[in-house]
């Protein structure tokens, strides 16, 4: 269950970004003997390789971002802009207005990164501060950045190394996470998915009831469905839909991400107390 951010009165704006890699087809060369009358072989054409263009420097990206202020905001005076790239735990950016001046946090990953690709990132984290219209294409090429399967591999292993991640385990007061799963795995998935870390949250959250975290191989449960007056159904519903997204990863179609799938729906349709357990959780 997702949990849905809360507006900042900040001008900010955090996204995931890196960029995909490509690698060109081995050529083929046949292994036949050739006739004895067949002429010499003619040599292929000579090609040059395609020169990769050099990293941007400090300079390029403040004028990249400059470019994009201006395409925005054509009459308004140019602010002096200072960017800088930090060790964010994610694929971050952020930018704020302070003293007239524009602060722009880039995630390291993203040194490197093609120009396009920081041009739309510039586009998008103005257009948000000063709540202008995002332009279609930049905000595409943006997302089909961000999606890419080595941007999700590569922020997953972000997360996971540079994250930190509380664990209270999985003994509560009423319920053992450990337990539940084991009976839910045995009653709906034959035992075949591995047990992740369990632990419940640390604060009694009623806006976050549960999640599972990837990059961390963990379901965290809110701790406030450790007590006698929460029905059974409720915490077996709760960690069933967690245990769902261990079956049905999210998946990317285009510029989408697919978090519950309708092969997820239909899975989640199987638990018999559905409509009492989703009752409940809107009580909460």
């Amino acid at each position: 269950m997702p949990e849905r951010p809360a507006k900042s009165r900040r001008a900010r704006s955090e996204e995931s970004l890196s960029y995909p890699l490509f690698t060109e087809p081995s050529p083929i060369r046949s292994i036949l003997p050739e006739a004895a009358n067949s002429p010499a072989p003619v040599a292929p054409p000579k090609t040059v390789p395609s020169a990769v263009p050099p990293p941007l420097s400090s300079q390029d990206i403040v004028q990249i971002f400059e470019q994009e202020y201006r395409n925005l905001r054509p009459r308004a005076p140019m602010p002096p802009f200072r960017i800088k790239f930090r060790r964010f735990v994610s694929l971050n950016t952020t930018i704020r207005l302070r003293e007239e001046m524009l602060h722009v946090s880039l995630s390291d990953i993203l040194e490197g990164a093609p120009e396009s690709v920081l041009r739309a990132i510039a586009h998008i984290l103005i257009a948000k501060i000063y709540k202008k219209p995002i332009d279609p294409g930049h905000n595409n090429r943006y997302k089909r950045f961000q999606y890419s399967e080595p941007v999700a591999r590569r922020t997953e292993q972000t997360r996971s190394v540079r994250g930190a991640k509380r664990i209270l385990g999985p003994e509560g007061h009423y319920y053992h996470l450990d337990k539940v799963f084991d009976e839910l795995n045995e009653r709906f998935f034959q035992n075949l998915l591995g047990r992740p870390t369990l632990t419940w949250s640390e604060h009694h959250a009623r806006r976050l009831l549960g999640h599972y975290d990837a990059a961390h191989n963990t379901i965290v449960v809110s701790k406030i469905f450790d007590r006698p007056s929460s029905p059974r159904y409720a915490i077996e519903y709760l960690l069933y839909h967690e245990m769902l997204h261990l079956k049905h990863p999210v998946s990317v179609r285009g510029t989408r991400r697919c978090v519950h799938s309708p092969a997820f729906r239909a899975d989640e349709k199987r638990f018999p107390q559905l409509k009492e357990a989703l009752a409940f959780l809107k009580r909460l």
